[in-house]
């Protein structure tokens, strides 16, 4: 170990002895504030008093410098942990990105679809280990504050990053990241044993213009919907700190959001720090251009309740600049600074900083715990448990070792694995050929074929192939025969997209200084250069496109198309293809019939297909599709065509379309699971585990159904499972046994506040098996559009052949409430509820009626001051920000509408708004009964305000209406409406 990593990794405390040590004052106590005996709050004011200005100011970055004076040290927020500690920036290398060599276990949608809370949290126990024992290696990289876990809910498979999140159902999601965050921390009372972050406040589905995009939420959804996800695990106290999304919500950027020092606050026990994500203070000024300075940008920030700036990577220089330019306008005051550092400190205290040696149990946690034995095993038992069974018809499943000795096992998943952008690097992998080998031993054998096709590209003006180098090089034209280095295995990840291998070296092609070189073990990187097209042209030949992410980018310029030069090097230098080398395209070996030959003599056929986690969508990326890839397709047909006996396993992070148009009899899916994938996939094939994994989000028949993936309104798309009126491809929590259950005797009772549902469930088969029972809820009626169902609980179970179980599930009346827009609260409604228990959301074994006492919504009274965004329906408008601290408007343009339902009317005689208009000319507010056309009672021009912040009052006389009616209010132009009153 090097002179200066032994210096990072000694304690701050024992910094400070030694400093103590050499001056006259070796009988001097230790300061206050790191005597553990006194409350957290008198430390914490004790050391504040010891710093300066600078000093309290150098601590709102992300790297907050040490403080040798006081024997502190650098502190970090933020290392990456969202199945396994994933990787880290570097303080003393410029930020550089440095990936962890600890435990891979399966994405976040693979956690979450065990259905196992129990699980889930001895996986963040493990992952909390690992994140002291990566510290205790280098503390100045590996810091305790770490990001994770993401609880934004999965309403669109389309998002990039879906396999970061838990579910598309808040309660499931909320369950899961308390179980995931309580691991991290750990059990002691007192201490903690790594720091959890709730990522990402909020609404935040889309990559598409993220920084800019404005995710327009009604307050029912918002509230009951978007933000359960946080509540639940806040109120838990299972996470130290939330860091807010990039987007807008409402208007407004989720940075300067009056919910980070309001909501998140109210809701956890504890305190906690709010950090922001990478460049977003930034994105304030820049891209967003919410606000004229930094200075302006940053103090809003941290008055709205930002803490910790991820901003300008190290350096912290300019934060602090912005900062005391701030602090000179009068923007800021240091007690703001101040109350950001409080909360920054109250978690650096309770991960035992500035204690004494020996007291905290975390302490003692050493590197060995790094992918140790133990955590393999729960690796692989995690894996296991995540895999869901999604058809198995003639039980083609699972397989009997000794009638099937001899397997094919093909596909392009089939014998490698592969990382995602937020993956630590696999120490070992088994993948699915490896762990059916090892399955079958010695009695049995297996045959293998990726099923990609191995081509060559031949120039056609000068009948030379492109070469590449047995080492990393760049791609040239050279050879005249098509031998191992004219070699190229086609990888098709759908949407057009290919990689490109080289079968000189086993690298995939990359984009580099504008050449082509084979260079890298698996396609990565923030841009990911190993994309691209063959292009077939009209005559039969093919040009070679280059698509990495970067290509929209207004600074890579229009040139995309490969070019063979007079030097024979491959660049990409032409603008488009007509202008581009035109190649044939010689199939050296099918990759089909590679796979067909494989398994037609087979006694099963594996085909492992999926995605590519750094192609098929991931942070920066939307899908455009969820279609499998076709040549993936045409794989599983071509196999199934020669061995009936064929099953397929999906190894990818979001739901796919296509199925029901495949015949396959066997269908397993698994995320990518890590290190630990093959054994899992043969652990289940096999029947050596049941599959017992869930889906967390509906797999909906086809993409064209889908609503614009910026629209956020669930009730009105009709997505989720919540809001979904059609016939769903596979439905929310729907996965299959190898045995049978069945459910029997649903009983509903009241006591102490709380609905009791009971159900007796019977293993009917002859294997043991696991079974998740979900409970369900929904209102026969309501004064508002409610969800068609709702999750209220569930339960993992395992019973041995004809063992039979009572489950028991206690729901609260108070988790019953809704958002009442009439009213700006929760309420919960007096009505019948129907509690359905059963294996999915569709397959309900039996429902029991259940009326709950709780409060009539009143007719609606629009006489007092009404905000705007509480309308009941709309039509053509979105929501926007009242002003840049707070207040939510209607944005309403010409054509558009919104309904206020069920207003008890008494003569009302004056129309009051509060309105702005930027734009020039006149806008029509008209208010009408019943219908967007329905009789007009009164209108009200609103002129120009001059600028979008800018209200004013506009008014109108009404014609006399009395009784229950619907208010309709129309708009012939472009406003923005914050309230209005009806009087």
């Amino acid at each position: 170990m090097r002179l200066s990593l032994i210096r990072r990794a000694l304690f701050p405390a024992v910094a400070a002895t030694l400093l103590l040590a050499s001056s006259p004052a070796l009988a001097a106590p230790p300061p206050p504030f790191r005597d553990p005996s006194l409350p957290l709050a008198t430390r914490i004011d004790d050391l504040l008093s010891r710093l300066t200005a600078d000093e309290k100011i150098s601590l709102l970055h992300q790297y907050e410098p040490a403080i040798p004076r006081l024997g502190i040290g650098v502190f970090k927020t933020g290392t990456e942990a969202l199945h396994g500690v994933a990787w880290s920036t570097d303080y003393d290398n410029k930020g550089a990105v440095v990936k962890a060599d600890g435990t891979v276990f399966p994405q976040a949608i693979g956690l979450a679809t065990t259905w196992n809370p129990a699980l889930v949290k001895q996986v963040g126990a493990a992952v909390g280990q690992e994140a002291r024992g990566f510290n205790v290696r280098n503390p100045t990289l590996w810091g305790l504050n770490l990001w994770a876990p993401v609880v934004n809910l999965l309403r669109d498979p389309r998002w990039g990053r879906n396999e970061e999140g838990y579910s598309e159902d808040p309660h499931l999601t909320g369950e899961l990241a308390t179980a995931y965050g309580r691991g991290m921390q750990g059990d002691d009372p007192r201490y903690l044993q790594a720091a959890p972050t709730l990522k990402h406040f909020l609404a935040y589905n889309n990559e598409v213009n993220r920084d800019t995009s404005n995710s327009s939420v009604p307050p029912k959804i918002l509230h009951d919907y978007d933000e359960q996800a946080f509540k639940i695990p806040l109120q838990a106290g299972a996470a130290n700190a939330v860091m807010p999304s990039y987007n807008l919500v409402n208007g407004r950027p989720n940075h300067v959001s009056p919910d980070l020092d309001g909501a998140l606050r109210k809701w956890a026990p504890q305190d906690i720090a709010v950090v922001s994500d990478a460049g977003a203070p930034s994105n304030l000024v820049n891209s967003e251009k919410y606000y004229a300075t930094k200075a302006e940008g940053d103090a809003a920030a941290i008055k709205a309740g930002l803490d910790s700036f991820t901003d300008n990577d190290t350096d912290g220089s300019i934060t602090t600049a912005a900062v005391k330019e701030a602090l000179s306008k009068g923007l800021l005051t240091m007690a703001d600074v101040e109350n950001a550092d409080r909360h920054l400190l109250s978690l650096r205290f309770r991960l035992g900083e500035f204690d004494p040696p020996g007291r905290n149990p975390y302490a003692k946690i050493t590197p060995a715990v790094i992918n140790s034995p133990e955590h393999q095993a729960l690796a692989r038992k995690t894996a296991d448990e995540q895999i869901v069974l999604l058809r198995n018809n003639g039980n083609a499943l699972p397989l009997n070792p000794a009638k099937n000795k001899k397997i094919a096992v093909v596909g392009p998943l089939s014998n490698t694995l592969y990382e995602d952008w937020y993956a630590g690097a696999m120490q070992y992998k088994v993948t699915p050929v490896q762990g059916i080998k090892e399955r079958l031993g010695s009695a049995g054998t297996v045959a293998s074929s990726e099923g990609v096709d191995r081509i060559a590209l031949k120039d056609l003006s000068t009948g030379k192939y492109l070469t590449a180098p047995a080492t990393t090089g760049k791609v040239t034209a050279g050879g005249t025969v098509a031998g191992t280095a004219e070699s190229f295995d086609v990888y098709d990840w759908g949407a057009g997209k290919n990689t490109l291998r080289a079968a000189a070296n086993g690298k995939f092609l990359s984009y580099s200084g504008g050449a082509l070189v084979n260079d890298v073990d698996q396609p990565a990187g923030w841009y990911v250069q190993q994309q691209l097209k063959l292009d077939a042209q009209p005559d039969g030949s093919y040009v070679l496109e280059y698509a990495g992410n970067e290509v929209n980018e207004p600074w890579f310029g229009p040139n995309k198309f490969a070019v063979v030069g007079a030097d024979g090097v491959l660049t990409i230098s032409a603008p488009d293809a007509a202008h581009a080398t035109k190649f044939g395209r010689d199939v050296l070996t099918s990759g089909v019939g590679s796979a067909v030959a494989a398994a037609k003599d087979a006694d099963t056929a594996v085909v492992v297909v999926g995605s590519m986690p750094f192609i098929n969508g991931r942070e920066a990326n939307d899908r455009t599709s969820t279609e499998l890839a076709p040549a993936q397709r045409a794989l599983i047909e071509a196999v199934q065509k020669a061995n009936p006996h064929t099953v397929v396993v999906v190894e990818n992070s979001y739901p796919t379309t296509g199925w029901d148009t495949l015949s396959v009899p066997g269908i397993l899916w698994t995320s990518h699971a890590g290190q630990e994938t093959g054994h899992a996939v043969a652990d289940v094939l096999f029947g050596d585990k049941d599959p017992s994994g869930r889906l967390t989000q509906t797999w909906y028949a086809s993409d064209a159904g889908l609503p614009g993936i910026l629209d956020y309104d669930i009730a009105k798309t009709g997505m989720t499972y919540q809001y979904y009126r059609g016939k769903p491809l596979f439905p929310f929590g729907y996965g299959l046994s190898y045995t049978s259950f069945r459910y029997d005797g649903v009983r509903v009772s009241q006591s102490g506040g709380k609905v009791q549902v009971s159900v007796d469930v019977t293993n009917t088969g002859a294997r043991t098996g696991s079974d998740v029972v979900q409970l369900y809820s929904s209102a026969r009626q309501s004064r508002v559009q409610q969800p068609v169902k709702q999750l209220r609980d569930f339960s993992k179970l395992t019973l041995a052949p004809k063992e039979t179980r009572t489950v028991r599930f206690d729901v609260p009346v108070a988790d019953l409430a809704f958002w009442d827009v009439t009213r700006g609260k929760s309420v919960v409604e007096s009505g019948v509820y129907d509690f359905s228990v059963g294996r999915n959301a569709t397959d309900v074994a039996g429902s029991r009626p259940a009326y709950v006492a709780g409060e009539r919504i009143p007719a609606r009274d629009l006489t007092h001051t009404t905000q705007a965004e509480n309308f009941d329906a709309y039509q053509g408008t979105t929501l926007t920000d009242t002003a840049k601290v707070a207040g939510t408007s209607v944005a309403a343009t010409a054509g558009s509408w919104l309904a206020f339902k069920d207003v008890a009317l008494g003569g009302p005689q004056k129309f009051t708004a509060s309105v702005s208009k930027a734009e020039a000319g006149t806008t029509k507010i008209t208010v009408r009964l019943d219908s967007p056309s329905g009789r007009v009672l009164g209108t009200v021009p609103v002129p120009s305000t001059g600028d979008r912040y800018a209200y004013a009052t506009a008014t109108a006389a009404l014609a006399k209406a009395s009784g229950r009616h619907d208010v309709y209010l129309t708009f012939d132009g472009p406003v923005n409406l914050a309230t209005f009153s009806l009087r």
